[in-house]
This record gives C-alpha cells, structure tokens and sequence, in this order.
C-alpha cells in the first residue's frame, strides 16, 4: 500500500493584497517550504515561503446545481485566538489562496501541486467544535454583499459571456 502525503498551504491577504498570514496543515514540528509553480492571484508572487503549522481541515469547492454559488470552507479548532481571527478575516474581508500539494512521504518535499484556488472569506460560523470560514468566489463574495448589484465590463474588466466551456 502506498501512503500519499498531501499538504493544504493558504496565504492570506488583506484588501491591498498584502500577506497578513501563511500556514500549513501537516508538519507539527518544522515549517515546510513551498514555492507554487504559478504566480499568486493576489500578489503576483513566486516565491518560496516557509509555512508554520496550523491544525485547519480544508474542504474544497462545492457548487450549485446551477453551476453557481462556488464556495468552500475553512475549519479550524474553537479558540478565543482562532474565533478573534476569524471575525477579523470577516470584518475586513480577507481573501484566501489555496494549494492542496502532493508531498513526498519521506521528505515532505513538494511533489506537485494539485489544486490551486482563491477565495474571498464571505462568513464564519461556530460552535463548541470549531470555527468554520466560508470562503465564496469574487463575484459569489460580491453579490452577497451587494444585493441587486449588476457586474458590468467597465466595473471588473472582462466577463464570461457564455457558459461553454471548451478544453482545447
């Protein structure tokens, strides 16, 4: 049987893209350096960071059956620190980069990266178990925030205008 390491690192960014926090969700005892194969979508960086641990449970994109509503979530433990920065990622309206990256077992040097996302943090909710951080897509983000706001090209630049997707 063959053991498969995956480590989720997330960068997190203010609303001038600048890094507030970075972490790690797999080496309890060292930092892990990663320096993703493309450029952020916040800062544009490529460099090689060293993520410290922190003990969070990353569940990917679920959508719509609409193919809208792209959003995932962000867990961690339930703390006085975790619940303090989660309403302030709420509060200022932090954006999140995802790399869920397959590891080597041995060395927990990076393989490949497998996904990257970006999100913006949309909400929190918590109970005695932990706190959970909605993250939504841009436009998802925006409308929650902005009820009957329409996106127009001059507001945000370019738009999909058809929902065919080709893989050529």
């Amino acid at each position: 049987m063959t053991i498969q390491a995956i480590t989720t690192f997330i960068r997190i960014f203010d609303t001038n893209n600048v890094q507030r926090y970075l972490f790690q969700n797999s080496k309890t005892d060292a930092n892990i350096s990663y320096q993703p194969d493309e450029a952020s979508c916040f800062d544009g960086s490529t460099a090689s960071l060293s993520y410290p641990y922190l003990p969070f449970i990353y569940n990917g994109a679920t959508k719509s059956n609409a193919g809208d509503n792209l959003e995932s979530f962000l867990t961690l433990a339930v703390n006085e620190l975790s619940l303090s920065r989660a309403h302030e990622f709420v509060q200022n309206s932090y954006s999140i980069e995802v790399f869920t990256v397959l590891m080597d077992a041995g060395t927990f040097a990076a393989n490949r990266t497998l996904t990257v996302e970006c999100w913006m943090v949309s909400g929190m909710t918590y109970d005695v178990e932990g706190v959970q951080l909605r993250l939504s897509t841009a436009i998802d983000a925006i409308a929650s925030v902005t009820p009957n706001k329409v996106l127009r090209t001059e507001m945000v630049g370019a738009l999909p205008v058809s929902s065919r997707i080709s893989n050529a």
